[in-house]
């Protein structure tokens, strides 16, 4: 039998920063676009996908209109929910949710995103947005259940420019 967790779900502080790069960098990586760049080109000007990712993290944090929740378990900080919320179009972004993957399954993932629509909502968002990859199964089968529709399917494409001639 599993053990009930308990959780508490609080704003995150700038003290949270580190370990939520933490959890990023583990729980990411098949289910982010930077790895899948980097898989078919390599490092990109001798950064690695992980950099690309902190980089995109670090800007969701400091954003002026970005919310990010964190998950409280045996008083470390074990997940997180980042959120951007723009009050002309009244839609409210999930751009990352992850738990530190021996919590994987516990519940956490699905408190957070309960917890990130109340705060959307309370803020005046009229519609929650967020986005999966096809790689990854689990956002795929927990957002439909949280409430989220599958609006539609969008292809990312990358060129190496690297290699592209430029005519004079």
């Amino acid at each position: 039998m599993r053990e009930t967790l308990e959780i508490s779900v609080r704003e995150a502080s700038a003290a949270d920063h580190a370990v939520i790069r933490e959890i990023t960098l583990d729980v990411f990586g098949a289910t982010t676009y930077e790895k899948n760049i980097e898989d078919k080109y390599g490092r990109i000007a001798g950064k690695t996908w992980q950099w690309r990712k902190a980089q995109h993290l670090e800007a969701d944090l400091s954003a002026k209109n970005g919310v990010c929740l964190v998950a409280i378990s045996d008083a470390k900080v074990c997940g997180y929910i980042t959120m951007l919320l723009d009050d002309d179009s009244k839609i409210g972004v999930i751009a990352n949710l992850a738990v530190e993957k021996q919590l994987s399954n516990q519940g956490i993932g699905r408190r957070l995103l309960e917890e990130g629509k109340q705060a959307m909502r309370k803020a005046g968002m009229e519609i929650a947005r967020i986005e999966t990859l096809e790689q990854n199964p689990v956002g795929q089968h927990l957002y439909p259940r949280v409430g989220f529709t599958k609006l539609a399917t969008q292809i990312y494409y990358a060129m190496d420019l690297r290699e592209y001639c430029v005519e004079k």
